[in-house]
């Protein structure tokens, strides 16, 4: 996969997608590039050298000791004294041998015309769209029954690659359509109805079982993506427009389980269908795709190192675009959100200020205690405070009086009668 400096960043040729031996189909990432044909041809050939190396190595390091020419020659001297007493059954043994070896060419040759076609019975050969349909239906018996083991087993590391995979995706967050130079503008309904309608196959493909239906939901996703730009560009999209827009939606997407869904349609579906044809076409791109995402770096997307850092880590985000800087064909979605992000940008600069000036305020709490506090130690030390004893109890004022006695009784009331 190659990318270009300039507008668009993402360009792939379509020889690159194709088998690496030059056999004109479709190849595959997890094939090395080859197509299934040729991969098997490849793996057997380096299967049959390594067990050739194997078999060298073995007879090169194993030493015959005497114990083994001693029993060799014990069993060769066994067997040629058993020629002269079996002589006469030997004959006898060969004939029933040859019987029966005649018999079983028999049977074979019998069973072989049965399942041939024959000319003399008028019999007609099957045709291929009716092997394909019924390789289809054998292939949606098994792997129904058999999914939930063959499907992300314990014993490959599907399950590890999906983790990479969707972490990678989640930090990549931050790219923007115009990163990856899509020809997409969602503000037209119609076009964001197909990017929704896209992203939902692409999702839904987890729920499938058979791997011809998890390859029609890649198919259809695939055809989404391109009416979408069909109607945005008001022409025929090109290999050039629908990669870098299948890249957007599994970024925006994000597929649960998407290398072991990939992983499983590589192993049980049907060669045919992932070699040539429209589905081997969108399955390749879309290993492609994922691909790319794996090994995305700065000059990918036109970015220097530092900026792709910072995006990658969390610390900032894409800075708005300005209104007048927009293109006309940016959708409405795009521009809410960089008005979205600079106002979080705003929101976090009020906070860290809000911070800035809590923090000092706490500061000045505490030296104006401080100061207080000191003042009023030094008052107390300048202008010692003194406490005068309690005050006796104030005695009554004709307490001292020593003629009261002499006094007149209180007038007391008196009634009248009327």
């Amino acid at each position: 996969m190659s990318q270009k400096s300039e507008r668009r960043g993402i360009h792939v040729d379509q020889s690159e997608l194709l088998c690496k031996k030059g056999c004109g189909y479709y190849g595959n990432p997890a094939w090395q590039g080859f197509c299934s044909k040729c991969w098997r041809e490849e793996y057997h050939k380096a299967r049959q050298k390594q067990i050739q190396d194997d078999w060298e190595l073995a007879e090169r390091y194993t030493v015959p000791n005497s114990f083994n020419f001693r029993l060799q020659r014990e069993e060769e001297e066994a067997y040629a004294s058993s020629q002269s007493t079996q002589g006469a059954q030997s004959l006898t043994f060969s004939k029933f041998e040859e019987k029966k070896t005649n018999e079983k060419t028999r049977k074979v040759t019998t069973v072989k015309k049965f399942f041939s076609a024959s000319s003399r019975t008028g019999a007609k050969k099957v045709s291929p769209e009716k092997v394909e349909k019924a390789m289809d239906q054998i292939e949606k018996y098994i792997m129904t029954r058999l999914y939930k083991y063959v499907f992300c087993p314990e014993t490959t590391d599907d399950e590890k690659k999906d983790l990479v995979v969707q972490k990678r995706i989640r930090a990549l967050h931050w790219v923007t359509p115009q990163m990856l130079c899509v020809p997409v503008n969602e503000e037209i309904p119609e076009v964001s109805d197909m990017v929704v309608k896209a992203i939902t196959d692409i999702i839904e493909m987890d729920s499938k079982r058979v791997p011809r239906d998890k390859l029609a939901c890649i198919t259809q996703c695939s055809k989404h993506i391109f009416n979408a730009i069909k109607i945005t560009k008001n022409e025929p999209a090109s290999a050039d427009d629908f990669l870098p827009t299948l890249i957007y939606i599994v970024l925006k997407g994000n597929p649960p389980r998407l290398q072991s869904n990939i992983q499983y349609i590589t192993r049980f579906c049907n060669p045919s269908r992932l070699m040539t044809g429209e589905d081997g076409y969108y399955f390749t791109n879309l290993c492609c795709a994922v691909a790319f995402i794996e090994k995305l770096d700065a000059q990918s997307l036109n970015l220097s190192q530092e900026d792709f850092d910072r995006y990658m880590s969390g610390q900032t985000s894409p800075k708005k675009q300005e209104s007048e800087n927009w293109s006309s064909d940016v959708c409405l979605g795009v521009k809410q959100m960089y008005k979205n992000l600079d106002l979080l940008s705003q929101l976090n600069e009020r906070q860290e200020r809000i911070v800035s000036e809590a923090k000092k305020l706490e500061k000045d709490l505490i030296d104006w205690t401080d100061g207080i506090t000191k003042e009023v130690q030094d008052i107390v030390e300048k202008y010692p405070l003194e406490i005068k004893p309690k005050n006796q109890p104030l005695a009554a004022i004709d307490s001292e009086n020593v003629e009261n006695d002499k006094l007149p009784p209180p007038l007391q009331p008196q009634v009248y009668a009327g």
